[in-house]
């Protein structure tokens, strides 16, 4: 019985491990290497980072975000010259909820996207390793990022996806989830040991 419990914690603990892990892969696109966000876009690789200057001027984002205001998307490629290959960048509202695993072909079934589109900057070509995207969210919501890239010399898209939060101030994540669990790990300890069945005598006693 012993044995037992302590594979249960074991798998707890495993658990806490993987959820904690989701950062790197559940933002579609986006994935988190050594504290640093990288979006890939088919064969390109470029650090990720948002800024919300208004409210929170000496934090950089990954890609949910605090508030609905004033956001600038930064995507630094790794490649110093990009020899012309035209990028654009589009947010949709989520409106299917699709959630942090959504990927383009989710999306493709919105149909037109066009009445979901809340920016959407045209191609253009990418010399420089430095692509800026702007816009102030008038709410806050479920969205859902995309930046395509056309190969300078073939007819090839590439596509990220990435899905985020504004406004998300309050959502805790996984953690509920996991202090629940917990807690039935350790009633289940107490149980297979005997103590929550001493205690629950003791208490009917008293």
């Amino acid at each position: 019985m012993q044995f037992k419990s302590l594979s249960i914690r074991f798998c707890f603990l495993l658990l806490l491990t993987f959820v904690c892990n989701q950062n790197a892969f559940a933002h579609g696109g986006v994935m988190l290497e050594e504290d640093i966000c990288i979006i890939q876009i088919g064969y390109l690789k470029a650090h990720f980072t948002v800024y919300q200057a208004e409210t929170s001027p000496d934090e950089e984002f990954c890609e949910d975000l605090p508030d609905s205001n004033s956001t600038v998307f930064v995507l630094e490629f790794l490649r110093k010259k990009l020899h012309g290959i035209s990028i654009d960048f589009r947010i949709i509202k989520d409106v299917g909820e699709l959630g942090p695993y959504t990927q383009w072909k989710d999306i493709e079934k919105f149909g037109d996207i066009e009445k979901y589109t809340v920016l959407y900057q045209p191609p253009v070509s990418q010399n420089g390793p430095v692509y800026r995207a702007e816009y102030t969210f008038d709410e806050p919501g479920l969205y859902i990022g995309i930046v395509t890239a056309k190969h300078p010399t073939k007819e090839l898209m590439y596509r990220a996806v990435f899905p985020f939060e504004v406004g998300g101030r309050s959502d805790f994540g996984y953690l509920p989830l996991l202090i629940f669990f917990a807690l039935l790990v350790e009633l289940y300890y107490l149980y297979s040991n005997g103590a929550l069945q001493g205690w629950l005598r003791k208490l009917v006693r008293d």
